[in-house]
């Protein structure tokens, strides 16, 4: 995956604020190597996933890779989450397009004349091709990321993803004003916009099509990076049919992978 050779350095930690396009705060973390970085990355997360998850591969990157690494939660997660969970109105759009582009100017500002690499997990390489700003990466690595319809999950785990969808995940919601996914055993708790538009889109034989329009533009993948979409071939959350089917809105440059 990596063209360097180990190089085990210091890694310098701080946090770093800055701001998406429509003024949300966001709040991450940036690591870096003691010399010059060989490569800046930003490190999207998954779905509900905070940043600190993240902290020992951010690190293993400064320190064994020589690279930069910014780390993040999304508006309304983690610690850029300022106030009552369901005051928040947040999306997946806001989330998977605006955060994740205000990131990468963060880190163009943070680490400058430095090759711009994206690793995302699920979320954070599923809307790449819908963004702006994307034509000076280098290169995009996405871990377990696909386009999902809840039918593709295999039983029993669909049996879960049916209850999250259509059982207790909307009513939970609905009473809650925010999707209680720590007391639920679902994760982290979600601003309910992000789970309605969750919902929508892998409840729907079309996905996010019925959205597209100003706030999320179609895919249309222009940058050269390479593209390398990992897949496991027993994940039952994102299964390989599911990642193949995104590489397929990046073009020819993506590349998809099947682990064992």
């Amino acid at each position: 995956m990596f063209d360097t050779a180990p190089i085990r350095r210091d890694v310098h930690e701080r946090s770093v604020a800055f701001k998406a396009a429509d003024g949300a705060e966001l709040v991450g973390r940036l690591y870096r190597p003691a010399g010059r970085a060989f490569a800046a990355v930003v490190l999207n997360s998954a779905t509900g996933v905070p940043q600190g998850f993240y902290a020992h591969f951010a690190r293993w990157l400064a320190a064994e890779r020589g690279m930069a690494c910014l780390t993040y939660d999304y508006r309304g997660l983690g610690r850029s989450t300022f106030g009552p969970l369901r005051r928040y109105k947040a999306d997946m759009i806001d989330w998977g397009i605006n955060d994740q582009v205000a990131a990468r100017r963060a880190m163009r500002r943070e680490v400058p004349n430095t090759q711009l690499w994206v690793i995302g997990h699920s979320l954070g390489a599923m809307l790449l091709p819908n963004q702006t700003e994307i034509d000076d990466v280098a290169r995009v690595i996405g871990i377990a990321s696909g386009i999902v319809h809840h039918s593709d999950h295999p039983w029993p785990y669909r049996a879960k993803a049916l209850a999250f969808w259509f059982g207790i995940g909307p009513l939970a919601t609905a009473l809650c004003g925010f999707l209680p996914g720590k007391r639920l055993g679902f994760g982290e708790d979600l601003p309910s916009g992000v789970y309605w538009q969750w919902r929508k889109w892998c409840t729907s034989r079309d996905f996010y099509d019925a959205d597209f329009g100003v706030r999320l533009p179609r895919p249309e993948w222009t940058a050269a990076a390479p593209v390398r979409l990992i897949a496991f071939a027993d994940d039952d959350l994102i299964p390989p049919g599911c990642v193949d089917r995104l590489a397929r809105t990046y073009g020819p440059s993506a590349r998809c992978d099947v682990l064992d």
